[in-house]
């Protein structure tokens, strides 16, 4: 298959990142695909796929990740910033590490990652961020998740009006349930189901698709500092 660009993905070895992988494999692009860790189950993965263990909170060993990852001078035409962790706090369980650890992971990731990627970055590329409907209604338990989650919303339009002159295009996803191993996890899933107006969870591969379609240079060229809410009807605004 022709070679039809380059994406980095983070929190490429599950979930909704894994699928987004997926989704520009299979279109012909070359992913590196940024996690903490990587299991067995994704090395059957076809395509040009390079793996790299590096932890967002890290910008010297992400710029050093991508460096290592891509030939010098190869350009980056897609970014989405997919990793993130979500334990639940409120006002009398969290602590500062917690603290730090949703907001260095979901807020300070974000940041680095597009800082790393940036010199690679031309007319044309295009950025997505993974923020939540957490951070546009308010979820009991999740204090600083939706919190963190709303700082992305607002560095995606931040972010978008910096390199807007350069022709790179910053968007963001807010995901409601999908059917995450993350997710599963809670046990919670059958009964969101019942809640939202579409009857069901998000699989992955859905919301990879919209990760493409906000990447690809045919079909959304003129929209940037976005975030689009998914959520099958659940959060409305």
């Amino acid at each position: 298959m022709q070679h039809k660009g380059t994406a980095i993905v983070t929190g490429a070895a599950s979930g909704m990142g894994l699928s987004t992988v997926a989704a520009y494999l299979q279109r012909g692009w070359t992913v590196v695909g940024i996690d903490i860790a990587f299991p067995n189950e994704i090395d059957p993965l076809e395509g040009e796929f390079v793996p790299v263990v590096a932890d967002v909170r890290d910008r010297a060993a992400l710029e050093a990740a991508i460096d290592g990852a891509l030939a010098p001078g190869q350009r980056i035409d897609a970014v989405a910033n997919i990793a993130g962790v979500y334990p639940p706090t409120t006002l009398a369980s969290y602590d500062e590490a917690l603290y730090r650890r949703i907001f260095d992971i979901n807020v300070l990731g974000v940041v680095n990652v597009i800082a790393a990627a940036r010199p690679r970055l031309g007319d044309g590329s295009a950025v997505v961020n993974f923020a939540s409907v957490d951070a546009f209604t308010v979820s009991p338990g999740q204090l600083l998740y939706g919190a963190s989650k709303a700082a992305v919303v607002m560095l995606t339009k931040t972010i978008a009006l910096e390199l807007a002159p350069a022709g790179i295009r910053v968007n963001g996803i807010a995901p409601g349930w999908v059917a995450t191993p993350g997710n599963a996890a809670t046990g919670r899933m059958d009964a969101a189901a019942a809640s939202i107006p579409l009857g069901r969870v998000a699989q992955p591969e859905e919301i990879a698709d919209w990760v493409w379609q906000l990447t690809d240079p045919e079909r959304v060229a003129f929209m940037t500092g976005e975030t689009i809410v998914l959520s099958g009807g659940d959060v409305m605004r």
